[in-house]
């Protein structure tokens, strides 16, 4: 790879925020030139497509991947929610860098008090809203961020929408025209697994270049919610949260509703184990 290196991201404006954060961190970090690999996704040519009805696991991810396996690219910038639980052979993660505000945020059309309906295409954010707000309609909404905003702002297509904190901050977007920002606890709502976390891949071989320079405690967390995720089989199809601090885990699941418990070091460490212990506390298999 010499002094140089070619990140694949998705062409969308947060995808691209989220990879001048990790060339910024890989440049003040390995002395490193970093230059961008735009890649068009399977998600993002198919902007129609309900991603609960399609499955939206590796829809942004694969062409990435891809563009590793062929060499064209040294490291994969994803958004760590986007990724399957399973690894492409050849490929690792390398890492994450350090987590960015993982609420969800709720975006209310200015002078409404509570929605009736809510524009999202997450079934995790959908059963989660439906504890808050009685009567809820919900309506499928895609695009960019700004797009996701004009619709509700402008095009009115519902009451409000769901966002993650994180990419608002990544696009400096504190505010907007005709919308209020309320951000969500996790006692109110519990965020996908991996929302505000941005995994560094690489291919297996040159997992090493990255040791020692990506952030320990997202990782340790990571590994937790990834643990949950897999032993449930989650997807896009699944209303599934889990948010794994040093102290406590956030959960949410469709069968069983919003749960937290205390955990520590020896369950970050062992996280497959302490995954199995924690979804049998919760009566899930």
């Amino acid at each position: 790879m010499g002094n140089k290196l070619v990140l694949a991201t998705r062409r969308s404006p947060l995808a691209i925020a989220q990879a001048e954060c990790a060339a910024a961190h890989l440049r003040k970090h390995l002395g490193a030139e970093c230059e961008l690999l735009e890649v068009v996704t399977t998600g993002d040519r198919q902007a129609e497509w309900s991603l609960e009805e399609k499955g939206g696991k590796g829809l942004f991810t694969r062409e990435l991947e891809a563009a590793l396996l062929r060499g064209e690219a040294d490291a994969a910038v994803h958004s760590a929610k986007d990724l399957p639980g399973e690894s492409v052979a050849g490929l690792s993660t390398a890492g994450y860098l350090p987590r960015e505000d993982p609420r969800d945020v709720l975006i209310l059309r200015a002078g409404v008090d509570s929605p009736g309906t809510i524009a999202t295409g997450s079934p995790r954010r959908r059963h989660q809203a439906a504890m808050l707000f009685p009567n809820l309609g919900f309506v499928e909404i895609r695009g960019n961020v700004d797009t996701r905003l004009r619709k509700i702002a402008d095009l009115r297509i519902a009451d409000a929408t769901i966002l993650a904190a994180a990419g608002l901050r990544r696009l400096g977007i504190g505010s907007w025209p005709g919308v209020v920002f309320h951000p969500l606890d996790f006692g109110s709502m519990v965020p996908a697994v991996g929302q505000g976390a941005l995994a560094i891949q690489c291919r297996t071989a040159d997992e090493s270049r990255f040791a020692g320079i990506l952030d320990g405690p997202t990782a340790r967390g990571m590994g937790l919610e990834r643990a949950i995720q897999i032993a449930l089989g989650g997807g896009c199809h699944t209303a599934l949260g889990a948010y794994a601090t040093a102290d406590t885990l956030y959960f949410f699941h469709e069968s069983v509703g919003l749960r937290t418990t205390p955990i520590g070091e020896a369950d970050l460490s062992s996280p497959a184990a302490a995954a199995e212990r924690i979804l049998r506390r919760f009566g899930l298999p």
